[in-house]
C-alpha cells in the first residue's frame, strides 16, 4: 500500500483513462481561478481539468499572451479563451488528458453565444 501510495502521489494521482474515455475538440472559456484549478466551460458545460491537490489531467495547460489573458485573482491568476484536443470522461465531466490546447483572442468565446464568459 505505501508503495502504491508512493507512486500516486509522484505522479500526482493521474488515472488510467476511463472506460469511455474519447478525444475530442473543445473550445471555451479556460479559468485558473486559484493555483492548482483549473476549468474549461464549453457550450457542453463545465469541464474539470485539475483540482489543487487532487485529479489532475495529464499535459500542457495552453499558455496566454497578456493581452489574451484577464487577470481576476493575485496577477497571473485568471481565464481565456482557448481550443484544446483533449481526452473526456464524459460521464465524469472531467479532462483526463491535453493532447493540445491553442489560446485565442477573448473575442471568440464573447462572440459564441452558448458560452457565458466567466466572472
Amino acid at each position: 500500500m505505501r508503495t502504491y501510495i508512493a507512486l500516486c502521489l509522484a505522479a500526482l494521482c493521474a488515472l488510467p483513462p476511463a472506460a469511455g474515455a474519447a478525444d475530442e475538440n473543445r473550445c471555451g472559456w479556460f479559468a485558473n481561478p486559484t493555483p492548482g484549478n483549473a476549468w474549461l466551460t464549453d457550450r457542453d458545460g463545465e469541464w474539470t481539468i485539475s483540482i489543487q491537490g487532487g485529479e489532475q489531467a495529464d499535459g500542457d495547460w495552453p499558455e496566454f499572451k497578456p493581452r489574451d489573458w484577464v487577470v481576476t485573482n493575485s496577477g497571473e491568476h485568471g481565464y481565456g479563451c482557448a481550443c484544446m484536443r483533449v481526452t473526456v470522461d464524459r460521464k465524469a465531466k472531467r479532462i483526463l488528458a491535453i493532447k493540445s490546447a491553442t489560446p485565442k483572442p477573448p473575442a471568440a468565446c464573447r462572440g459564441d453565444r452558448a458560452l457565458r464568459e466567466p466572472k
